[in-house]
């Protein structure tokens, strides 16, 4: 009991610590800019030296994407639990509307740090390159699990591959454009984003002919 004690206060530290860093690397990026924000302002922010920080952090866009990671993980956990007679679409539609919206039972920390990078990915062309890099490999992924779930085999076919690019396009559509206003996203809490992403993805649903995902009919 005293070690499942001790590991469980470690692990706390350990997490209190990766936060802080999260919380002073994204407020250090949107207060002078990412380019110019150096690792050891961040890890200085939190009076740990920079070894410290490289034990949390490949880098800073690693700290920076850091929720790119989390989701990652959530929407291909989410997939693969999907029921199987979901078509394609319907599967990938379904999977990304229940991580975002669980994304809103997040704590207000979590909450704010998210909204935080959605605003720094805004200011920093760079680092939205970085991103949509990993977007790309993500695509890759669930292709392999759309094509899986049909049950072919063998690397993703051009269908399986259109068919994640069409959801995980809505689904950015709904991320990145808050409207005729450029500056609205920076006035918008997490709620207002998800429910924008929502109805994007609600939008492309609607627009898809019946049958649009059938991998067996292109």
């Amino acid at each position: 009991m005293t070690t499942m004690g001790q590991i469980g206060l470690r692990e706390r530290k350990k997490l209190k610590t990766r936060h802080a860093l999260i919380d002073a690397g994204l407020d250090l990026f949107l207060a002078q800019g990412y380019e110019h924000t150096t690792i050891e302002q961040i890890a200085a922010a939190v009076e740990v030296s920079p070894r410290t920080f490289f034990r949390y952090f490949a880098g800073k866009d690693d700290l920076a994407l850091y929720h790119m990671a989390d989701l990652e993980i959530a929407v291909t956990e989410e997939l693969e639990s999907r029921p199987a007679g979901e078509s394609p679409g319907t599967a990938l539609i379904n999977t990304f509307r229940a991580v975002t919206r669980n994304l809103t039972a997040s704590g207000q920390a979590d909450k704010e740090r998210y909204m935080k990078t959605r605003r720094l990915l805004d200011a920093t062309p760079a680092l939205l390159s970085t991103a949509v890099g990993r977007a790309a490999g993500l695509e890759s992924r669930l292709a392999g699990l759309v094509a899986r779930r049909q049950g072919a085999e063998g690397p993703p076919d051009r269908r399986a591959c259109l068919v994640v690019a069409f959801v995980t396009a809505a689904a950015r559509v709904g991320f990145e454009c808050p409207g005729a206003h450029k500056d609205l996203a920076a006035h918008e809490d997490l709620a207002a984003l998800v429910a924008r992403v929502d109805e994007t993805l609600t939008l492309a649903e609607r627009s898809f002919r019946p049958g649009w995902d059938t991998l067996d009919g292109i």
